[in-house]
């Protein structure tokens, strides 16, 4: 009978020096097993046939003690030798129909996929578990055909998901290329995301290779990364999964205006850092509106200064105004500090679809780590549905930043922003006349605001400076959240062009800066300015049609 199999830690060993040091592969191995490693395969492409048996002997008695599975990378005479509980074969190994004949039927036979085609064949086949990868970039793989990334892993999921033959079904998978315990929480966070109509299909353990075996302290390495794989990530929502709170509109409005009233006093009361990574232009303004809403700005493009600021319980603002290699670099190192804080990260994807190098910096920054909130226009927000994995029907050139003539309706852009919001797990915001946010579940339209914000340079980079202070203020529901800033900044700019001596953006800033600071004090002291917040025109969006815009690649 075939043993049950958990794939949760699964351990991939390396006896090259250049990993293993010179500690004992064995040693390492039982060190790693009681760590919490729930299976074991044994990889060495150089050994003879005889040093393959011994030492493969070795660590089935080591992993018979611990009852873990001991799976043999590519050698199937190696694990007919020593007996242990099967193989795993790479797309150059023996076929697997001809290592099942010689195993039989009650042994472990794991494939590596790195395309839906090698998936579906390695299946049919019957393999017991994927290998999917490689996820990453990694030196422990050299013969890496492709780079397939959160992206990959993510399509042939997908496709497993949508095959109705139940092998199919049955198929367990797990993740390689790169993966350790400063991205093992994204990782598993951002593979159990929905994927359109059919189900959703996570995978069901992370293989480990260098982050246990080149570990000074193998155990304490494998124990690290067994609680990262079992506690939630910090940036998780602290709620409970999101649903629609009223079925009367009336009574929506009614908790909206309570939730921004109660976000507005939780800025004015907490000053929460708001860490922009923006470009020079935008910086003033930012600083400027930040602290007119009660927040404390720091203008920081400097990657090293991130992991001190990411514990002062602030928010991030990443800004690709200035999508430079060396921006980059130092916006990698604030996500990974900020997501290991648990702060949220607004990312501003700046003309993301203007040019070749801008798309790249997108999915560059995608792969860099969680954002909690994505917000762009809607050519800026297709991008990023082309870059999170979806294909899109039509995907017009963008033309500098700008937002350009509206190419949807109220509806279509409700399920687009719904539709990447539920694959990235977080809320997308796509700004326009009418701005549409969504957490994938729980869907708004915005209609406040005033065509000067338009006309102002720096605009939309300094309302993520609103978001990131607002969702760090309240991250019990960054939703709501994310819509108090919105309101408060946008009803601000509705009084301050209301003012009878505006003539247009540039006598528009000074009072629109004058009317976030009054929205803030009125409500924080209960006086007459306080009382703007029941004119907030924000309108559930439900019963989103399929729009066919967007489908899996």
């Amino acid at each position: 009978m075939k043993p049950y199999v958990d794939y949760t830690l699964y351990l991939v060993t390396d006896s090259t020096e250049a990993i293993l040091g010179k500690k004992d592969l064995v040693d390492v191995v039982e060190q790693a097993v009681k760590g919490g490693v729930t299976i074991v395969q044994y990889r060495d492409k150089s050994s003879d046939t005889s040093i393959l048996i011994q030492t493969a002997r070795q660590l089935h008695q080591v992993c018979q003690k611990h009852r873990v599975p001991l799976l043999i990378n590519d050698r199937v005479d190696v694990a007919l030798a020593v007996e242990c509980e099967g193989v795993h074969l790479g797309q150059d190994d023996m076929p697997i129909e001809a290592a099942r004949k010689l195993l039989g039927p009650d042994k472990i036979i794991g494939a590596t996929a790195s395309s839906i085609e090698e998936a579906r064949v390695a299946v049919q086949a019957g393999a017991d578990y994927l290998g999917i990868g490689t996820l990453y970039a990694t030196p422990t793989k050299k013969d890496t055909k492709s780079i397939i990334g959160i992206n990959g892993i993510r399509e042939i999921l997908y496709d497993l998901a949508s095959q109705k033959e139940q092998a199919y079904q049955n198929v367990k998978t797990v993740c390689i290329g790169g993966v350790n315990a400063s991205n093992v929480q994204r990782v598993l966070f951002q593979h159990d995301a929905p994927s359109g109509p059919s189900p959703a299909r996570t995978i069901d353990g992370v293989a480990i290779v260098s982050a246990i075996m080149a570990a000074q302290d193998p155990e304490a390495a494998a124990s690290k990364l067994r609680a990262l794989i079992t506690d939630p990530p910090p940036f998780r929502a602290k709620t409970t999964d999101p649903v629609f709170w009223h079925e009367k509109q009336e009574d929506e409005h009614s908790h909206i205006q309570t939730q921004t009233l109660q976000a507005v006093q939780a800025v004015a009361s907490t000053s929460p850092l708001s860490h922009n990574m923006t470009n020079l232009v935008v910086q003033n303004l930012a600083a400027s509106i930040a602290l007119a809403i009660g927040a404390s700005p720091i203008m920081s493009n400097n990657g090293d200064e991130a992991s001190d600021l990411a514990k002062l319980n602030g928010g991030l603002v990443i800004n690709m105004g200035t999508a430079t290699p060396d921006a980059l670099a130092n916006h990698r190192k604030a996500i990974a500090a900020y997501n290991a804080a648990g702060g949220p990260i607004v990312l501003d994807p700046v003309g993301a679809g203007a040019t070749a190098a801008r798309r790249d910096a997108l999915a560059y920054l995608l792969a860099s780590g969680y954002f909690d909130l994505i917000k762009g226009n809607e050519r800026e927000i297709l991008q990023v549905a082309q870059a999170s994995g979806f294909k899109l029907s039509a995907h017009p050139q963008q033309r500098g930043v700008d937002s350009g003539a509206a190419l949807f309706d109220l509806e279509q852009r409700a399920y687009i922003v719904s539709r990447v919001a539920r694959r990235e797990r977080n809320v997308v915001l796509m700004t326009g006349a009418t701005d549409v946010i969504s957490d994938g579940v729980r869907t708004y339209a915005v209609r406040n605001g005033h065509e000067y914000l338009g006309m102002v340079t720096g605009s939309g980079c300094a309302l993520g400076t609103v978001l990131a202070a607002y969702m760090a203020a309240r991250q019990g529901d960054k939703l709501m959240a994310a819509i108090a800033g919105m309101v408060h900044y946008e009803i601000a700019a509705e009084l301050a062009a209301s003012r009878g001596h505006i003539r247009g953006p540039g006598t528009f800033i000074p009072a629109f800066i004058d009317e976030l600071y009054r929205c803030r004090v009125g409500v924080v002291n209960g006086d007459e300015d306080g009382k703007w917040v029941p004119w907030l025109k924000v309108d559930m969006v439900r019963d989103i049609p399929d729009a066919g815009l967007l489908r899996e690649l």
